[in-house]
């Protein structure tokens, strides 16, 4: 086998749709800093490509045919694309199921205090992170605070020119030579990770006077009191937007990669694979990070009630057709691949690595271990998915998650496999993965969404 380097081949067209898309998926990730802010733009992009709220067919019991767009949403953290194609919907539909939950710090339910004349918010970390990258970084506040009286503020600091920015803090080297004969996930502790917030202190109050004078500036500008810290969602992300990154500028680094790259270009394939044979289905899932677990986490029945809904609305509903439908289907588990680091090579098995610029990754199996809960999918399916990207001159290739017994990894692909669906992952490949900034290359980022855009119409 001879690998390819997707930069060689490239028209002066095709560079123009490469930075394009890049562009485009910088603006993104700027504005997708959570899985709630990645579901209000996906879903404003999908009802600019004429999409329909599931909730509104349901509503008025209207009857869903060929060519209608779906959309449907769950907790504003997860959102599913239908677009209904020729075939009997039994016979399957051409599933993209990506994550948009990324590693970060969640703000904890009582996390304001003061200590010696500084103002803190105790953090609880989400996912798998290097707990010393997160210090002495410039860090952005994102979520939502839901009030008793039903009122929901969004809050995003941080990320304006004229924001604050906020900061987990290290000891000065010039203290630390005991901290330096620590191994390295005992150098920050979890409970270390805690938020600069605020040292200057309310006049008038001599108990607290810094926590106090941060209440004060969190009723004015956001009328939320202490308490309301305990129905809050608050997401602790690097503050900054996405670049471009090297002197060729070549690649994209930014917070987040993992897995919104992959969502980012599963959305742009659904929304140009516009003429589909098969119904095609975008799901974006939240949780995968830590498990998949919960309401909008993939192992919720989310996806099979919406399935079930779009049934009915076609006037074929029964529960043999719903399964009938879901066995049958394909899905590419789009998630993100450990991109080969020279500077790390003793960890991968280069020929079994994804390397930057080879275009989009297949991982046949991921887990750890003897392959311990992993999808591990068919040969024959991908027999059928190398002839769909041959035929659309994708460029592609395979890796494995660093070298066996080094470590793993875990993805969606699995949950859906389990309805008897054929299922791989595939995707972009990282450097710095489940690091604060991410690098990815503009050229996987591109084959990437051809390849998700092949797959819909002829898989």
């Amino acid at each position: 086998m001879k690998s390819v380097n997707a930069w060689s081949k490239y028209n002066k067209e095709e560079l123009a749709d490469l930075e394009k898309l890049c562009k485009d998926y910088r603006d993104f990730l700027d504005k997708g800093k959570t899985e709630r802010e990645c579901v209000k733009e996906i879903v404003k992009q999908a009802k600019k490509a004429g999409y329909t709220d599931i909730n509104e067919i349901i509503k008025n019991e209207a009857k869903v045919k060929t060519g209608d767009k779906i959309y449907a949403v769950w907790m504003d953290k997860t959102v599913a694309l239908f677009h209904i194609g020729r075939k009997n919907i039994e016979k399957g539909m051409n599933i993209l199921g990506a994550h948009i939950d990324s590693p970060r710090m969640d703000v904890k339910q009582n996390p304001l205090y003061e200590k010696d004349g500084f103002a803190y918010l105790d953090t609880h970390y989400y996912g798998g992170i290097k707990k010393y990258q997160w210090v002495t970084l410039p860090l952005a506040i994102h979520g939502v605070v839901a009030k008793t009286n039903g009122e929901i503020v969004d809050i995003n600091i941080g990320e304006d020119k004229n924001d604050p920015v906020f900061c987990v803090t290290d000891l000065l080297i010039h203290l630390a030579q005991a901290q330096l004969e620590k191994k390295a996930n005992k150098v920050i502790e979890g409970e270390e990770l805690d938020i600069l917030f605020g040292s200057r202190p309310l006049k008038g109050e001599e108990k607290e006077s810094v926590k106090a004078g941060v209440l004060a500036i969190l009723k004015k500008k956001y009328g939320i009191k202490e308490e309301d810290f305990i129905s809050a969602e608050l997401e602790i992300v690097p503050a900054g937007k996405a670049r471009e990154c090297g002197i060729d500028k070549s690649m994209i680094m930014a917070y987040g990669q993992d897995d919104r790259v992959c969502a980012y270009t599963s959305l742009i394939a659904m929304l140009e694979a516009d003429t589909p044979e098969k119904t095609t289905c975008c799901l974006l899932t939240d949780k995968e990070e830590i498990g998949s677990v919960g309401a909008t986490g993939m192992q919720s029945h989310f996806f099979e009630n919406m399935v079930a809904e779009i049934l009915n609305a076609m006037g074929s509903y029964s529960e043999i057709k719903l399964r009938r439908c879901l066995a049958s289907s394909r899905m590419l588990s789009s998630d993100v691949s450990a991109g080969y680091d020279p500077t790390f090579a003793s960890a991968f098995d280069k020929k079994n690595a994804a390397i930057f610029g080879e275009g989009m990754v297949f991982n046949k199996f991921t887990g750890a271990r003897g392959k311990s809960n992993s999808n591990d999918a068919n040969a024959e399916y991908l027999g059928v998915i190398r002839k769909v990207l041959d035929d659309a001159d994708v460029c592609y290739q395979t890796a494995e998650l660093g070298k066996v017994d080094i470590g793993g990894g875990g993805t969606i692909a699995y949950i859906l496999s389990l309805y008897g669906m054929e299922v791989v992952d595939c995707g972009v490949a990282v450097l710095n993965m489940h690091a604060p900034w991410e690098i990815t290359s503009k050229a996987d980022i591109y084959e990437t969404k051809k390849g998700y855009v092949a797959f819909l119409l002829g898989a």
